[in-house]
């Protein structure tokens, strides 16, 4: 199997286990593509075999999320991997996503700003656009020491108000040049795992 792995809190828990399955031999053929730096320092030193994003994307891609709807449409980039995780997850024959009971929400955005990754070459312009949509946008880290992803790019974090349509904002926000990618998720994830106090519950996307 090859086998996406994604990003976050959450997913170094599943790193762990992942581990230690491949360690005890109860796990066998299988690697992995990490979304960002950070996964792939953990992944290589718990002994997780790794290769690159092949053309013919992954078998399964886990990762986790800072909110998610009923639908199963997910917020996600507040580590900052949003653009490598998008292309795995898009990759990926099943995409399931992994968190706590903290993270469902009845509408994206209502916890968590919406992380946008841009070109810092006319930044100012595409800030300026996307406040147009009528996003209010900040960026990450100010502008003395922004932070930067993994691929080099500032990340803006906007305001995203109730009752949008976020399906026509991906559109909107996506043919914006200097925009490389969003942390809408959208339509992409079958199931959901959820920890809570009692244990974890399997959340399917409805028919």
């Amino acid at each position: 199997m090859l086998l996406g792995l994604g990003t976050g809190s959450t997913v170094q828990f599943f790193l762990e286990a992942l581990g230690e399955r491949l360690a005890d031999g109860s796990l066998r053929d299988l690697r992995g593509v990490p979304t960002s730096r950070a996964t792939e320092r953990e992944a290589r030193h718990l002994g997780i075999p790794l290769v690159d994003l092949p053309a013919t994307g992954v078998d399964l891609a886990v990762d986790g999320m800072d909110e998610v709807d009923p639908q199963l449409n997910a917020l996600k980039g507040l580590g900052g991997a949003l653009l490598r995780e998008k292309v795995v997850a898009e990759s990926a024959k099943k995409f399931v996503l992994i968190g706590d009971d903290g993270k469902p929400v009845t509408r994206l955005g209502e916890k968590a700003p919406l992380p946008i990754e841009v070109l810092a070459f006319g930044i100012e312009r595409t800030a300026a656009r996307i406040q147009r949509l009528g996003l209010e946008a900040s960026l990450r880290g100010g502008e003395i020491e922004p932070f930067l992803s993994d691929n080099g790019h500032p990340i803006l974090d906007a305001v995203l108000p109730e009752g949008w349509d976020v399906v026509q904002l991906a559109h909107d926000l996506e043919a914006i040049p200097g925009v490389l990618g969003h942390g809408l998720f959208l339509g992409m994830a079958e199931v959901a795992y959820l920890a809570g106090p009692n244990g974890v519950r399997r959340v399917e996307r409805p028919a």
